[in-house]
């Protein structure tokens, strides 16, 4: 069974950056795409980054690209969600997501909640200004 545990999320100052990272088990690396989507007080889950199985593609949520970096490292089945210039927009519950691979068929299937299987319980991250 596939099990995600989302660490590194804090109370920080706008500008700093973070690092979250979410140690993943119970499957074989290289099967499952990885993925972060977070959710905000009152709004929607919304696709922040994803990679591929491989880490050869990544992919970005328009309110963070430029800003934020996704890497994974399969040799530690971990993924990692570097944070720079973080605002308040940017306070959210940070949730890792597995999706397997056979079902990424495209771009756009990174960037949907429906893509991944397995979600882990969410680390706070949150911004003051």
């Amino acid at each position: 069974q596939v099990q995600l545990v989302e660490t590194g999320g804090g109370l920080v100052q706008a500008g700093v950056s973070l690092i979250l990272s979410c140690a993943a088990s119970g499957y074989t690396s290289g099967t499952y795409a990885l993925g972060w989507f977070r959710q905000a007080p009152g709004k929607e889950r919304e696709f922040v980054a994803a990679t591929t199985w491989d880490g050869a593609n990544s992919y970005y949520g328009d309110s963070v690209k430029g800003r934020f970096t996704i890497s994974r490292d399969n040799a530690r089945n971990t993924v990692y969600l570097q944070m720079n210039s973080l605002s308040s927009e940017d306070t959210a519950i940070y949730y890792c997501a597995a999706g397997w691979r056979g079902k990424m068929h495209g771009s756009s299937d990174y960037q949907y909640s429906e893509s991944y299987d397995v979600w882990g319980q969410g680390t706070q991250v949150s911004v003051s200004s």
